[in-house]
């Protein structure tokens, strides 16, 4: 739920350079990716979000103003995908094909998988159940 009400004011980002980061939020990042020398910020209504290449991946983690980790967003290939949440997709989506794929955890260890068509998300359990379909704002 958390992760869709955040998912759903990305249209609404505005981009925060890192000397007008809150301290708390610096002293998080640079805690948890120590190695990671450039990121993209953005601010999506309270949370601080930091993108960036980790391993040949795009990352993206979401912090509060406090520094406190709201989940991470880690691009993986559409074949790690839960089988369920591929049988899901090919079924309900057969003309469409998966442009991106992501794994998302939040601060409390639940992952859950991200699906992204031409205009819109489709999120999935950890287990590939589905959960909800995002229309993509323009």
């Amino acid at each position: 739920m958390l992760a869709a009400s955040m998912l759903s004011t990305i249209t609404f980002a505005q981009k925060v350079k890192e000397k007008d980061l809150p301290s708390d939020v610096k002293t998080a990042f640079q805690k948890l990716y120590p190695d990671v020398k450039k990121a993209k910020w953005e601010k999506e209504k309270e949370y601080f979000e930091a993108e960036f290449e980790m391993k040949e991946s795009d990352v993206s983690v979401l912090f509060d103003a406090f520094g406190n980790l709201v989940e991470t967003e880690v691009e993986i290939e559409v074949d790690q995908l839960p089988s369920s949440s591929k049988a899901y997709l090919a079924k309900s989506y057969p003309s469409q094909k998966v442009k991106e794929a992501s794994k998302i955890t939040d601060a409390k260890g639940k992952v859950t998988f991200e699906a992204e068509l031409k205009g819109k998300e489709v999120f999935f359990e950890s287990d590939g159940s589905f959960i909800r379909e995002e229309i993509e704002k323009p």
